[in-house]
């Protein structure tokens, strides 16, 4: 099986490509992740031609607009990585997501220190070159910093936003859209939707409630952008409990009164911060497999990436 296709910067592979031949091996990115995504790395101050070892540089605030200046000196890389960027980002289409390098002048995705044209501190409220061009070209796809993702919560939604982007390119998108795909895309993600946003669930319905009222592409680009907005919002434990007991309806005919009981006190106990996400939901999934229900087994939020991430475990 071929993995997800995700970037990252070549750094965190554990690949010697930093201004002084170092480097910044994520061990989750490629003990853990590597299992279930395919990278795509890049350094885009290498690829710009800018070689290892190679003088620092950082951005520098100019009234046209930033420009990536060596920080000792005043040498320019600004046209070399501009080239670069516009040579690359119509290549990485096909990506389900992408993990960035914290802080990079080229790669940091926020919080990146920003010079004045003499070269003196402002403040850290820049955004890498190639990572800005990279999410005002994609900005549908999810985009991460590596040291972000030591947050339990950000690690979850990041990876849960791969995984549904990549069934709606794989699924909705392009060639593949038709009214059934999309209908069928939403009713997979009703109960995912509902825990991030039901203030976006609830708009959602009736936007695919007359799919004939304009052209379907149209539909569609206005369905996965409201669908991927929701989706970066963190799930409060109240937003979970409520999507669980609206699962928990379609299974209550088939749970005995003590089976109940026991899941709807772990539901609570949940609520409370007393167990993790996976204890109330690994009954509820035992439930739906001693009395498969159709409509929850194709439910994405039954189980919306591979358990063995264990990303249940610590939210």
């Amino acid at each position: 099986m071929t993995g997800i296709p995700v970037g990252i910067s070549t750094c965190l592979l554990g690949k010697e490509v930093r201004h002084d031949g170092g480097h910044k091996h994520s061990r989750y990115c490629t003990q853990v992740l590597a299992k279930h995504f395919e990278f795509r790395s890049i350094c885009p101050e290498l690829e710009a031609g800018l070689g290892v070892p190679r003088p620092t540089i950082h951005l520098r605030k100019y009234p046209e607009g930033m420009r990536l200046i060596e920080t000792s000196g005043n040498a320019d890389h600004t046209d070399e990585m501009r080239g670069f960027i516009d040579d690359v980002l119509p290549t990485l289409g096909n990506l389900r997501g992408y993990i960035l390098m914290k802080k990079s002048p080229t790669c940091g995705m926020e919080r990146v220190k920003v010079y004045t044209e003499k070269g003196n501190h402002i403040d850290s409220s820049g955004v890498g070159l190639f990572a800005e061009a990279l999410m005002e070209a994609y900005p549908l796809m999810p985009v991460e910093e590596e040291g972000r993702l030591n947050d339990s919560m950000l690690r979850e939604n990041f990876i849960e936003r791969v995984f549904a982007y990549d069934d709606w390119l794989q699924n909705v998108a392009g060639e593949n859209l038709s009214k059934q795909a999309l209908i069928e895309f939403h009713t997979r993600h009703k109960f995912t939707l509902m825990a991030h946003s039901e203030k976006i669930y609830r708009q959602l319905g009736p936007l695919l409630a007359d799919l004939k009222s304009e052209p379907l592409e149209k539909i569609a680009d206005r369905y996965i952008h409201l669908f991927m907005e929701a989706m970066t919002q963190r799930v409060s434990r109240g937003s979970h409990v409520n999507a669980m007991q609206h699962l928990l309806g379609y299974l209550k005919d088939s749970m005995s009164a003590e089976e109940k009981a026991v899941l709807l006190e772990q539901v609570e106990a949940y609520r409370r911060g007393e167990v993790p996400l996976v204890v109330p939901m690994t009954l509820l999934r035992l439930a739906q497999r001693k009395e498969p229900a159709d409509y929850l087994t194709s439910q994405k939020y039954m189980t919306p990436y591979p358990d063995e991430l264990g990303l249940r475990n610590n939210v």
